[in-house]
């Protein structure tokens, strides 16, 4: 017997108290010499620029994106995903303006 349409359940949006992730390539982590200063600043940058009421974004290891710069790390965030942007990294000085990269936002 077909179930009634009135008890399926629909998809829900949800929106998460914390602002949008920050993904790095775990393999150009491991490969450049400036991997563990990059991932530091990248963590504390996140917990720095966190807004009120919110939680920081989240640091997210993931696998290759396919670009294997020789020695910068590869960035990317859901936002620039959609604009099909990433951002490469060489040293951690570089990690503030990458992240407003990743935002969209040209100047900082």
């Amino acid at each position: 017997m077909p179930e009634d349409p009135s008890n399926l359940k629909s998809p829900m949006i949800v929106r998460p108290r914390r602002a949008a992730p920050v993904l790095v390539c775990r393999k150009c982590l491991k490969r450049s010499n400036e991997g563990r200063d990059v991932r530091r600043a990248l963590k504390s940058e996140l917990k720095a620029n966190k807004r009120d009421g919110t939680k920081p974004a989240k640091l997210i290891v993931t696998g290759c994106f396919g670009l294997c710069p020789k020695q910068s790390i590869v960035i990317a965030s859901g936002a620039s995903l959609a604009r099909q942007e990433y951002v490469l990294v060489a040293d951690r000085d570089q990690v503030p303006r990458a992240l407003a990269l990743l935002d969209g936002k040209p100047g900082t």
